[in-house]
């Protein structure tokens, strides 16, 4: 090799390894995220599906339409799954913020919100996906 060329491979080197890093902590990557296959279904803020008041969630969060969250099964919670995380969905663009929980007769699923948009969410319907989080 010769000597410019040495010059220029050590730093080129070093810029690959920190964005290959940065990388690895902003897009979902089995090195850094946990991951795990679950069921996928939409939910909305009508009082038929909530308890009490449909745009607050449980943790006391005020739900909006447009709004990125999810709601998660309870059994989730122990995987690391709570209030505020955020989560990538496979197959869905951009970050889910956890701010709900669902009755404790659901496991291994999650529910995406869709506001008020009740004809959105029988159109996604259920879904199987992989979720990541940190």
């Amino acid at each position: 090799m010769c000597m410019g060329m040495k010059r220029f491979a050590l730093p080129l080197v070093i810029v690959g390894v920190v964005v290959s890093l940065v990388l690895g902590f902003v897009v979902p990557n089995p090195v850094f995220w946990k991951s795990m296959e679950v069921t996928v279904t939409a939910y909305n803020s009508t009082p038929r599906q909530t308890e009490g008041n449909p745009s607050i969630a449980a943790w006391g969060d005020r739900l909006k339409p447009g709004m990125k969250c999810i709601a998660v099964s309870r059994d989730l919670l122990a995987h690391g799954l709570e209030h505020e995380v955020e989560v990538y969905i496979e197959g869905l663009e951009g970050t889910y913020t956890v701010l709900d929980k669902m009755n404790r007769r659901f496991e291994k699923r999650i529910d995406v919100y869709f506001g008020k948009n009740v004809e959105a969410a029988r159109q996604f319907g259920e879904q199987k996906a992989t979720i990541y989080w940190r």
